[in-house]
């Protein structure tokens, strides 16, 4: 299990693939740590690609300092990683938080990047995401790990993934409470409050980008996902049919089956974002479609734009 030295602490990083192949590097939602990307690993490691995973700072077997943590220093730990990778092409994809580090690292540090993708992502706190944030980091304080688990399980997915896994949560639940502290938890949700608008830096990113949101994202809904959309030149808007926030766990197939394709399409010189708004298909390897013409991307029903 190899580390990576950040000033006095240590981050728990994997790293796998050949030497030679384009790297993708997945970034953490903020309650999450590395292992639940092993599905992913395993499709994008097929499709010939290197794959890194590591446990933010706070997270999982990496460090969990004591006092706050501050989005810089996700940042800077994601600059060292990446900077082990060599000079091939990186890919750079994170959910929700992750996502939030992952646009700041391509803010500052785009031109090592080949590609983009945040996932269930903003870059602006709304009022509303505000508000949710508080209260869990409430929830937390108030109730422990196992309760901010209860709060966000049925934010994050669909009646269809919970059903049969009910009479069995504490089990779903018992890696959580074994990797996260709920110390460190808190402080990695204040890094979240202490948020400050990056609208403005989004149109810096030169880099291919696909956004990527669920169709019932709840905690980060498509308003959200509008601005990356509109701010950043070369980017394209997916929309997960049927999906909710944390739609890596839910459709992860589907998910990693997209991501290769983006990469490969960047790598080929297929990609053109173009702003575009498309709907992914059901499952893996399907085509892309078009947001039909004429209705309005942004609600939660087909409703006719009115005529300009």
């Amino acid at each position: 299990m190899p580390f990576l030295s950040h000033g006095s602490y240590r981050i728990r990083y994997e790293l796998d693939g050949p030497a030679d192949a384009p790297a993708y590097v997945l970034v953490n939602g903020l309650t999450q740590y590395a292992e639940l990307w092993a599905a992913y690993c395993d499709a994008l490691l097929a499709r010939r690609f290197r794959v890194v995973t590591f446990d933010l700072l706070g997270q999982g077997v990496s460090d969990k300092p004591a006092l706050f943590i501050n989005q810089d220093d996700h940042v800077a730990v994601l600059h060292r990683l990446i900077g082990t990778l060599g000079d091939g092409p990186v890919f750079l994809s994170g959910i929700s938080f992750g996502g939030l580090i992952a646009l700041r690292y391509a803010i500052e540090h785009g031109k090592r990047l080949s590609g983009l993708v945040p996932m269930s992502c903003f870059a602006e706190l709304s009022p509303q995401l505000l508000l949710i944030g508080n209260a869990l980091r409430t929830g937390l304080i108030l109730g422990g790990t196992s309760y901010l688990q209860d709060l966000l399980l049925p934010m994050n997915l669909s009646d269809r993934w919970l059903k049969p896994l009910l009479d069995k949560l504490d089990g779903v639940k018992r890696q959580g409470w074994l990797v996260n502290d709920v110390y460190a938890l808190q402080n990695l949700m204040e890094s979240f409050l202490d948020f400050h608008p990056i609208t403005s830096q989004l149109s810096s990113i030169a880099v291919p980008t696909m956004i990527l949101n669920g169709e019932f994202d709840f905690l980060t809904p498509r308003c959200l996902h509008e601005t990356l959309r509109v701010e950043i030149p070369d980017s394209a808007l997916v929309i997960i049919p049927e999906a909710y926030h944390a739609f890596t766990l839910e459709k992860g197939a589907l998910t990693a089956d997209l991501l290769a394709r983006f990469a490969e399409d960047v790598l080929a010189g297929r990609w053109q974002g173009n702003k575009a708004v498309l709907i992914a298909p059901g499952e893996p390897g399907g085509e892309l479609s078009p947001f039909p013409a004429g209705y309005d991307h942004l609600r939660a029903i087909p409703v006719q734009r009115p005529s300009p």
